[in-house]
């Protein structure tokens, strides 16, 4: 299928799809958007990259009313943070229809009056208990990553949420795996569902036709790709066929590309190093029996017949996937024949080796004591295998620019410094106990953000709506200005030395801006 207008979205849905660079659906979402449009309820056996969030977002915006006052879709996900990133995707699309989309626990202007909701179990709870939110007019029930919740144990609260709803409103569950406990869940509570992709028989004899590596990059994924053709090329790879899912996605790595110097042109083109390909099927007819030939997918394959299409030209192809699609791509490999495996990280320009980072990393594990992050860390465990959460740490970590050495200290700086040790400078934070920030949260934030290390970070004073937090006094201003503005907990952060007269409390918070 070349179009979502084969499958009769609707023309303005179709435009914001295209802004966002998707301009033909997955095969999920070609069998499950007109499925959700007549009303089904239906189990979603997949997870992030096989495209669930359009395939449940575009059927039911196209059924709900922008004019209501009151929710009628309600999505309900693992984490705040969740529901603030798909939010914000949802967002982007509803604004061409006319729809407002809001997420609960996280800084949204009217939540309750929003046409789409999303938000963890216990925030709807909250907010229908204290009258906040009605959920009499919801239409459709959407179980984002039932089995995250499960393992949450927050199953048992989905279920307390659907007893506000109509008895009549759709019901749609994404989950992968699809668990024992969630088909019993969606057994109880989704009447006659249907299950897309179908269950497909002999899935587990598929004969191994190859491999594909694949190397974990945050968006936007345009410097893995760089990092990724520079080292093919200086392999001995002749031509690098990057893959994208859309021509405007597919224009953007191009430029990108070509702005560091590698030319990039269409496949065949025998004068430019990269190829840029969308059409799998051409771009094989193309590439077929062309000598050092390499395969990048910028965009993770949605499908099995997409991953076979485009790495079936050559060996050892490469695939750009975030965190979250780690899973889905083992998925897909495993059900088309193809052995995935980690990409090895680019080779270091500095003078630390993969052998010394591993050493530090030793050193650490045996001599610090990291529980402080633990919190900070919950969450993602939660969704990921810890072991992708560490790869994901150590990228992040080696992508970074190696720290200046710091200049020698001005002797009124020095003179700060007892021998007792460092002097502390006490700082206010705009963020508290309300916002369910906790101490790992900070450390984190402060570590991450502002480059400084653990130990430079002293006792976190949680109040209930700021925080004072005592930090070496050289480093006191670095971590002001690197968090001004920064997010925490969904709140937008104020920090300033803490100073509070006598008799007078610091300042409150203001309250965040609309969003």
């Amino acid at each position: 299928m070349e179009s979502f207008e084969e499958i009769d979205v609707a023309p303005e849905l179709v435009e914001a799809l295209a802004a966002e660079g998707i301009e033909r659906p997955t095969p999920l979402q070609e069998v499950a958007i007109p499925v959700l449009r007549r009303g089904n309820n239906l189990v979603l056996a997949a997870g992030p990259g096989s495209g669930v969030l359009v395939a449940w977002l575009v059927p039911l915006l196209e059924r709900a009313d922008p004019n209501a006052t009151t929710p009628q879709v309600l999505a309900l996900t693992a984490s705040a943070e969740t529901a603030d990133q798909l939010a914000e995707s949802a967002a982007r699309l509803a604004s061409m229809t006319g729809h407002t989309v809001a997420a609960l626990g996280t800084p949204w202007l009217l939540p309750e009056r929003a046409q789409v909701v999303l938000g963890t179990p216990a925030d709807v709870l909250a907010r229908v208990a204290s009258g906040d939110l009605d959920l009499s007019t919801v239409q459709a029930l959407v179980v984002d990553s039932a089995h995250v919740l499960e393992r949450l144990g927050a199953l048992a609260d989905v279920e307390r949420v659907i007893d506000y709803l109509p008895p009549e409103a759709q019901r749609v569950v994404s989950a992968y795996p699809v668990t024992r406990a969630v088909a019993d869940f969606v057994e109880r509570h989704c009447k006659r569902a249907l299950t897309l992709p179908a269950p497909e028989p002999g899935a587990g004899s598929v004969p191994m036709r190859g491999r594909v590596r694949f190397r974990v990059a945050p968006e936007p994924r345009e410097a893995a790709a760089l990092a990724i053709t520079d080292e093919l090329l200086g392999s001995g790879a002749r031509h690098v066929l990057v893959f994208c899912r859309s021509d405007d996605r597919a224009a953007d790595v191009g430029d990108y590309l070509t702005l560091h110097g590698f030319l990039a042109g269409a496949p065949g083109d025998a004068d430019v190093p990269v190829w840029l390909g969308v059409d799998a099927l051409a771009a094989r007819a193309v590439a077929q029996g062309v000598e050092g030939v390499r395969v990048v997918s910028f965009d993770v394959p949605a499908d099995p017949d997409t991953l076979d299409r485009r790495h079936a030209i050559s060996a050892d192809g490469v695939v750009l996937v975030l965190p979250r699609e780690v899973s889905h791509l083992r998925d897909v490999g495993r059900r088309t024949g193809y052995e995935v495996v980690p990409f090895p990280p680019p080779a270091s320009r500095g003078p630390t080796s993969i052998e010394q980072l591993r050493a530090t990393l030793e050193r650490a594990l045996e001599g610090e004591d990291g529980a402080a992050y633990l919190p900070m860390l919950e969450p993602l465990f939660e969704r990921f295998d810890p072991a992708e959460v560490a790869a994901a740490a150590v990228a992040l970590l080696r992508e970074r620019p190696a720290a200046p050495v710091a200049p020698p200290l001005r002797p009124s700086q020095s003179e700060a410094e007892t021998a007792d040790g460092p002097a502390w400078a006490k700082l206010f934070l705009s963020v508290g106990e309300r916002d369910g920030l906790r101490p790992g949260d900070l450390v984190g934030a402060i570590t991450g953000e502002a480059g400084v290390e653990g130990h430079q970070v002293g006792k976190i004073d949680i109040k209930e709506s700021h925080t004072v937090v005592e930090v070496h006094d050289s480093v006191a201003r670095k971590v002001i200005k690197a968090l001004n503005g920064t997010t925490i907990k969904g709140r937008s952060v104020r920090a300033d030395f803490d100073r509070p007269r006598k008799g007078v409390k610091p300042r409150a918070p203001r309250p965040p801006r609309p969003r």
